[in-house]
């Protein structure tokens, strides 16, 4: 079967006043209906102060699985169609976009479902000179497909040992250099915090860095993501009827991954390293108990008041590594609190750190549809990770504040004279279906950090 989209001013709708009428009284941004010679899709008219990429990355979603389900195989659009719905955008952002939010759409992780034959209904743009905007919304979708894909994926199949192993095969072929660190070279290089979280559990930590660099005369800006690939909590343990999700828990692994491989593919001029610390947080005789003190190379020790409090732990293995290699900007992105969910919700990452980066990234994330809003750092918090043991705590020791505590935690561990955030994205995690989302982990960060990456390099 096979559809055609127009728009709502098209004379097959206009000339039968029956069913312009019946398209007028639909809600939504288009509607489904049957022509004598095809199936169409009509785009309804948007308000020119409410077009916006991301709008048009959600009907283009909404339309893909919609047609999936109805078991539509083609589809096709002209650009003119396109440029007429969205006449407040330039056009190249308008294809772009559609194809992005499309073919989203069309994702779906049922690696573990039987007796299922999706069908994912293939898109057609027809006009001149659309290949280069297809070919950057293909780009786009399939890096964050792939942050999916890592964030959905059981934590049996994906854990500290094959995770490593699943990036070198999807980045194989492309110009990014793949370093991974076992368990003695993680001794060695004294990454303390990662050997502590990872101790209880039967996987050996490891700690991968991905380099790409296009441009050494750019600055190195370092990625930072949290590769908890289980958290029980440890010795702290969780509760709750389902904590499957936790399996997700690597979401900051998963954007810094698919924002490596949106700029090699799409080949940004760019210096960047995606740096990964990779543990399961298990229990065990041989988990770290409250009240142990890590020592970091960079001096500092921490005192672990909560086990469940690991992420922010290997994150500043990280960071400090971050300055061993001279970054001149520092991102570090985790499902780091629940704090941070419930003070944005489910919509909002929370963003922390150096003031004209906290801008930045939120006019990127309002364009590309990784949306975030800026945070305070509170200096009269630090107070609150005060430990009698040791230079600080993991742990705030006030009952508020949670998100704000575990970034100023992070903050001692920053390189000095570097422009640096912490992104929060535990809120943005998964989603329910709507647009391009489904019921499944959202790929956040991998277009917020690949064009921030690309912004800061101009």
């Amino acid at each position: 079967m096979k559809a055609t989209i127009i728009l709502e001013q098209d004379q097959q709708i206009q000339n039968h006043s029956q069913l312009s009428e019946y398209v007028n009284q639909q809600k939504g941004d288009y509607v489904s209906v049957v022509l004598p010679d095809a199936l169409a899709i009509v785009l309804k008219s948007v308000e020119e102060n409410k077009q916006s990429t991301d709008s048009i990355r959600m009907t283009a979603g909404s339309i893909a699985r919609e047609l999936g389900k109805s078991k539509v195989k083609e589809v096709d659009v002209s650009k003119e169609v396109l440029g007429k719905a969205y006449n407040q955008l330039e056009e190249a952002k308008v294809i772009t976009a559609f194809v992005e939010g499309w073919n989203l759409g069309n994702y779906s992780f049922d690696t573990y479902k039987t007796k299922i034959e999706p069908v994912k209904a293939a898109l057609s743009i027809t006009g001149d000179d659309v290949e280069a905007p297809i070919t950057m919304g293909e780009i786009r979708a399939a890096a964050m497909a792939f942050s999916r894909d890592l964030t959905n994926e059981l934590s049996n199949v994906l854990n500290p040992q094959t995770f490593p192993k699943r990036l070198q095969e999807e980045l194989k072929d492309t110009d990014v250099e793949v370093t991974v660190f076992d368990k003695a070279e993680i001794e060695k290089r004294e990454m303390n915090g990662v050997l502590t979280v990872g101790q209880g559990s039967k996987y050996d930590p490891s700690f991968v860095e991905l380099k790409y660099c296009s441009d050494p005369s750019k600055p190195l800006v370092a990625l930072v993501g949290k590769g908890v690939t289980f958290d029980t909590g440890g010795i702290s343990l969780k509760g709750g009827r389902n904590i499957s999700d936790m399996r997700m828990d690597m979401g900051g692994a998963a954007a810094v991954s698919g924002a490596i491989k949106l700029l090699a593919a799409s080949r940004a001029k760019v210096n960047v390293v995606a740096l990964i610390p990779m543990v399961e947080n298990n229990i065990d005789q041989e988990s770290v108990l409250p009240g142990e003190v890590i020592h970091y190379k960079n001096g500092k020790t921490v005192q672990i008041g909560n086990t469940d409090a690991e992420g922010r732990l290997i994150l500043a293995d990280g960071l400090i590594r971050a300055g061993e290699l001279e970054a001149d900007y520092v991102v570090d992105i985790a499902t780091l609190t629940g704090a941070i969910a419930r003070a944005l919700g489910s919509k909002l990452a929370g963003v922390f750190g150096d003031e004209k980066v906290l801008t930045q990234m939120k006019q990127l994330g309002d364009e590309n549809g990784d949306f975030n809003w800026p945070m305070p750092l509170v200096d009269a918090y630090e107070s609150y990770l005060k430990s009698d043991y040791a230079d600080i705590s993991n742990i705030s020791n006030k009952g508020e504040a949670g998100a704000i505590t575990a970034a100023l935690f992070l903050r001692h561990f920053v390189p000095e004279n570097v422009k640096w955030a912490h992104v929060d994205m535990a809120g943005v995690m998964d989603s329910t279906e709507k647009g391009y989302y489904g019921n499944s982990a959202t790929g956040f960060g991998a277009r917020l950090l690949a064009d921030f990456a690309v912004e800061v390099s101009k």
